[in-house]
């Protein structure tokens, strides 16, 4: 039994129906799993990260998936010694405590209404690459409005449709790699002469110099941008309340990310770089250019639909969570009662109601100045920053884990790799990268905002447990 929901509310919501149902099969799982490893970031931002580091991209990618690999282990082990468990939010309400679990499940809420209303602004300039005279709101309606209906049927609809966007983008990567090894085969030679060939990736008698080819500021300055493609990968943990068999589906999704990181991010960037010479390639999407220079016409076209159904598949995991995060919440006390209700379907209506009507807030960001957008900009940036806090709490939750639950550790088939040594050396590494962040201007700004959202929350959290405390007194 988890400490945020009593065994008086849990039989009410046995007696009613109103729990979430396990109808996410393996497949779902294992998509969603790579759904949340592949993002707009590795589509659109992984020319700038290349422009920084060089072929030290690589190593900065293998880093960062190492460590978020090991985030997912410690939760995976954790979820999996108490399937009560709805989210990470309960697992840091039952280890470190309630202040814990009402700071993770806001900051993961906020985290994703952000980052999901980007991603429909996103959508919507995406849209207005094929109908450019189509109204801003137009796009922005119907893809909130479209993500509504898939999510009200069945946590099977999201599952569905996450699993196909998901096809998409490793349909799209895949061909990526194979086109670049096809054009290292054939000695490709570009119209400026470079020649597709893995002397391009650097040179072998001066690795380190090819590896950091613009030093260790160069190479530091890519955890900035690299690290926000991995946002999404603890979507699994979210899911695990409602996949069928957790127990054996939960350990296939996170054992392979690993070798996802290896295929899709490690795979698409070396094949990029073989292609083109890495001092030449553009800030704008690789993709594009290294389809084009293969020959397809339609490359923008192409790279354009993916990226779109990318976003789409972001603010679609966006909404699930965010919805079963306010689930959450409101059974832990942390949220409005309202959002307690299941549809007859068992999914949260109003959680995902108001979720969507947060999102519309895209509109009137479509119709403001540059200058507002560059402050949006600097919003999703500090949703970023708490990210990674979210990160740094699912490592504590299992620090606290191991040392009040020593007999779940030791029963546990599904072990952290390294034990607390590699919990404490991922929390030196997301340190680091918060570092890192404070070396650029504009992510520097959103590290110095982000303490306000946790005054917000602490004034948040002071106001609930006073009024939770005189509620008890006044009986």
């Amino acid at each position: 039994m988890t400490a945020n929901t009593g065994e008086h509310d849990l039989d009410e919501i046995i007696e009613r129906g109103e729990h979430l149902q396990r109808r996410l099969s393996n497949r779902h799982i294992q998509l969603i799993a790579i759904g949340g490893a592949i993002g707009t970031g590795l589509f659109m931002g992984s020319g700038k990260t290349i422009s920084l580091a060089g072929p030290g991209v690589l190593l900065v990618y293998a880093i960062i998936g190492g460590f978020l690999f090991l985030v997912m282990r410690a939760l995976g082990e954790v979820l999996l010694s108490n399937l009560d468990y709805k989210s990470f939010a309960d697992v840091a309400h039952d280890l470190i405590g309630p202040w814990a679990g009402f700071f993770t499940g806001w900051t993961y809420y906020f985290c994703w209404l952000v980052t999901a209303i980007a991603e429909v602004i996103a959508i919507t300039q995406y849209a207005q690459y094929w109908w450019p005279t189509v109204p801003l709101w137009l796009p922005a309606i119907l893809t909130v409005a479209l993500l509504l209906a898939l999510n009200l049927t069945t946590v099977r609809a999201f599952g569905e449709i996450e699993f196909w966007f998901s096809i998409i983008k490793i349909v799209a990567i895949i061909a990526l790699v194979v086109v670049g090894i096809v054009m290292v085969a054939i000695g490709f030679t570009a119209p400026n002469g470079a020649v597709a060939s893995l002397g391009n990736l650097g040179d072998p008698s001066d690795p380190i110099g090819a590896l950091f080819p613009h030093g260790f500021s160069g190479f530091t300055g890519a955890f900035q941008i690299a690290v926000f493609a991995f946002v999404g990968t603890e979507l699994i943990g979210t899911a695990a309340a409602e996949a069928k068999d957790p127990e054996v589906t939960l350990p296939k999704a996170i054992n392979a990310i690993p070798v996802r990181i290896l295929l899709f991010y490690l795979g698409a960037l070396t094949a990029i770089m073989m292609v083109t010479p890495w001092r030449e390639v553009t800030e704008s999407s690789p993709f594009v250019a290294m389809f084009s220079l293969a020959g397809f016409g339609l490359a923008a076209s192409l790279v354009n639909f993916v990226v779109l159904t990318a976003a789409a598949s972001s603010a679609n995991s966006g909404m699930y969570s965010t919805s079963r995060m306010l689930y959450g919440l409101s059974w832990s006390e942390h949220g409005p009662a309202i959002f307690k209700r299941l549809t007859s379907r068992s999914v949260p209506g109003p959680a995902l109601v108001v979720t969507c009507a947060a999102l519309l807030m895209a509109i009137p960001l479509l119709y403001t100045t540059a200058s507002i957008i560059e402050a949006f900009t600097v919003v999703t940036t500090v949703a970023s920053v708490l990210f990674i806090l979210v990160w740094i709490i699912i490592i504590v939750s299992y620090l606290r884990f191991r040392s009040v639950h020593p007999e779940l550790h030791e029963a546990s088939a599904f072990k952290m790799p390294g034990d607390r040594a590699a919990a404490w050396a991922s929390i030196v590494f997301f340190v680091f990268v918060i570092w890192t962040l404070t070396q650029a201007h504009d992510t520097r700004l959103a590290v110095l905002a982000s303490p306000l959202w946790l005054v917000v929350m602490a004034t948040a959290w002071w106001t609930h447990s006073s009024r939770t405390k005189s509620l008890v007194e006044r009986g």
